[in-house]
């Protein structure tokens, strides 16, 4: 489609994360007809995961931009950014309160549902997955089980395995060599745990192996127990049964400190989340009427902390760019701001997991802690 003959009046968001919903409310309150699609049957039907600390100039100014502060401030917590490191015999190396930092905590359910609730209703099109996107005149139509519609432009905010960005780019996530099995732990039920946690997040980390807990709301910690193994074994895990996959991990983290080995002997085993990565600085040829945001243009590791704040942020550029009345030149523009904002993130997501899982134990991440502090 030449730019002279689009138009951008029906819009498709695919994927109802907290990217793709950030973007609908910021269209939605410049008047611009919106739908989400999303394949989950309800908002409950999957874990939503942990605990996301939003930044001052991404995340937070997305919120202020969609008219939401009030909503984030009921159920932010400041007071969860803290930092702690141990080694595998339980010292503790460093710990630090981030009272006074600016990156409030908010459990990923809380964000979206806080976004939810600002759509209009009916925004969200549950049910609803994508078997097609095919051209056509100068639009494009969305296929799925039995149904068919028309759209003027098609955002693909479809996370890590996106439908929309093999139509843009021969990018695929490729695996990192680690796994993280989530766990969940009620904090009444595991004060060993909580006490282990302190205020915020705690790394555990030694030979090429990883033990992490997140504060989250409700009372609440969200567990992690990461190590090296070949993909394939990864997915034979989300066959066994847990206590299975939990003896498995006891050995793997045998020899560890009592104190430590109570994440794994005692959390809900809740998923098993291998780590991929697109290709830093991945980047794709603009075309009108598709673009991407999130994950689907530039997934990362988590261990960059940047993942849902590089959404938010797109979200809210992306939405600028298709109100600014400049046509596809803005979209184009703001696609490149995007891939080069990414790029650093992805650089360093890759960074950090190479540190933590790594033959140098906690040195690694001890420095990077006391390096970040100085600044």
């Amino acid at each position: 489609m030449e730019d002279k003959e689009m138009t951008m009046d029906r819009i498709a968001i695919i994927g109802a994360g907290p990217g793709g919903l950030m973007l609908a409310r910021l269209l939605q309150r410049e008047g611009k007809r919106v739908v989400v699609f999303e394949r989950d049957r309800h908002q409950g039907e999957r874990p939503q995961g942990g605990s996301l600390d939003l930044h001052e100039e991404t995340g937070q100014h997305a919120i202020r931009s969609a008219g939401l502060q009030p909503e984030f401030a009921a159920v932010a917590r400041p007071e969860d950014q803290g930092d702690r490191l141990y080694d595998t015999e339980g010292t503790l190396l460093y710990d630090r309160d981030g009272l006074g930092d600016d990156r409030p905590e908010v459990d990923r359910g809380a964000l979206r549902q806080i976004l939810l609730n600002s759509l209009e209703p009916g925004t969200v099109r549950w049910g609803h997955r994508i078997g097609a996107i095919r051209p056509k005149d100068t639009s494009f139509e969305v296929c799925g089980d039995g149904w068919s519609e028309p759209f003027d432009l098609i955002v693909g905010a479809d996370g890590a395995w996106s439908c929309v960005r093999p139509l843009l780019s021969e990018a695929e996530p490729s695996y990192e060599g680690v796994t993280l099995v989530e766990l969940g732990f009620d904090i009444d039920r595991h004060p060993a745990v909580d006490a282990l946690t302190g205020r915020g997040k705690m790394f555990a980390v030694g030979d090429n192996r990883a033990l992490i807990t997140q504060r989250n709301g409700q009372r609440h910690i969200r567990g992690y127990a990461g190590l090296r193994v070949p993909e394939g074994i990864a997915r034979q895990w989300r066959a066994l049964p847990a206590e299975q996959l939990r003896a498995i991990l006891l050995e793997a983290f045998i020899g560890w400190a009592p104190s430590l080995m109570e994440v794994v002997e005692s959390g809900d085993i809740l998923a098993i989340r291998p780590l991929h990565a697109l290709p830093i600085g991945h980047r794709w040829r603009s075309a009108p009427g598709l673009t991407l945001l999130g994950d689907a243009a530039h997934l990362m590791s988590p261990f960059s902390g940047e993942g849902v704040n590089l959404a938010l942020a797109d979200a809210t550029d992306l939405a600028q760019a298709l109100v600014s009345g400049q046509g596809w030149a803005a979209v184009s523009a703001s696609e490149e701001a995007m891939a080069a904002r990414a790029e650093i993130a992805a650089e360093g997501a890759a960074q950090g997991v190479e540190g933590v899982f790594s033959s140098l134990g906690a040195a690694s991440v001890l420095e990077h802690y006391l390096e970040r502090t100085k600044t």
